[in-house]
């Protein structure tokens, strides 16, 4: 449960939480639960907050490892917008919805949501910048105004950025209490023998390979169900639903399930190997689309969903791989296990 103080422009800048049971685990370390309540902020930054003294939980200063307790009233200060120091460059964007508070786009593939370290232009966010005139929300930092959530570089499809501050916190609400419907469009290497399934297997960090994901135990929970559109040649066609939202959840679950994402060369490139040698296909890039995105408008009070059509490359790719599947293009895919980077 959560309010809001706004300031005179209507701008929330303290918002309290009080912790409910079901969410109040001894184990979560109070970062890791304030990241799960604004996604949009990072680790990094709610940390600094706590040790600054601009996060308070019962009116006291406690540490990011404080252990939340239901019951347990915990009030943010957000700062005061900073001005954006990236610069606003003039770039195409697909869009899909815009209004005063709020717009919704259709990310290109090869495109990078923020800036960071080797990619300081050519971003969503130089691109919002420069259409939006400035006019984006604060709350996730100089370097990623108006950015809600996050899709991966290879990844296409639907996001919503916010353009204030209120907008920015109440998307963010619904992206932690699991109410937006996230429903994307994969391609998997092999084929799916079911018609639908549920993958629940917690993800945590890669003990070895820190830059990766991976399903382990004591992990946080990760839920992500899908259904078969289409079997294909040696590949399967998937609707996919996220449940949560854990990093690199969907390329993460369907390599665990032994059916890695086609073209995702981190989690999936000896199957990708293998089914380039036996079709002649290979993926430009992981076939991985955000196709629908539904979530409540935070001023409307209306329920609204957004589509984005699949690109070029994933029509190519459907395309490619289908015609009927000769005992060739069957494949023995390699365990999970063995496949790990």
């Amino acid at each position: 449960m959560s309010g809001s103080n706004e300031n005179p422009e209507g701008l929330p800048r303290v918002e309290t939480l009080v912790v409910e049971p079901a969410l109040a685990l001894a184990s979560t370390r109070l970062d890791v639960y304030l990241h799960d309540q604004f996604p949009c902020v990072s680790r990094n930054a709610i940390q600094r907050l706590i040790r600054e003294g601009a996060i308070r939980v019962n009116e006291r200063v406690v540490k990011p490892t404080h252990a939340p307790r239901a019951g347990d009233t915990i009030v943010v200060e957000w700062p005061a917008p900073r001005r954006a120091t990236v610069e606003a460059r003039e770039l195409p964007l697909d869009i899909l919805y815009e209004d005063r508070a709020l717009l919704v786009l259709n990310k290109a593939a090869g495109m990078v949501v923020h800036p960071a370290a080797g990619t300081e232009n050519d971003t969503l966010v130089n691109a919002l910048l420069h259409h939006c005139q400035g006019q984006l929300s604060g709350i996730g930092g100089v370097a990623r105004p108006g950015i809600v959530h996050r899709l991966d570089q290879d990844t296409s499809g639907v996001m919503v950025v916010a353009k204030h501050d209120a907008i920015h916190l109440a998307l963010s609400r619904q992206f932690a209490h699991r109410q937006i419907e996230k429903i994307y469009h994969a391609i998997v290497c092999g084929e799916l023998a079911s018609a639908a399934g549920e993958i629940d297997a917690a993800i945590a960090r890669h003990p070895t390979h820190r830059k990766v994901m991976a399903v382990l135990a004591g992990g946080r929970s990760a839920r992500t169900t899908y259904r078969t559109l289409e079997r294909l040649a040696g590949a399967t066609w998937v609707e996919v639903r996220l449940h949560t939202g854990r990093t690199h959840q969907i390329r993460v679950h369907f390599k665990h399930l032994g059916f890695p994402i086609v073209g995702d060369a981190v989690y999936g490139r000896r199957q990708n190997l293998r089914l380039e040698e036996l079709t002649g296909f290979a993926a430009p890039r992981q076939l991985l689309h955000a196709r629908r995105l539904a979530f409540t408008h935070p001023e409307s009070g209306k329920r609204v969903a957004f589509e984005a059509p699949w690109p070029a490359d994933f029509r190519g790719a459907l395309e490619a791989l289908r015609g009927g599947t000769s005992a060739d293009a069957r494949l023995t895919w390699p365990k999970a296990s063995d496949t790990v980077p």
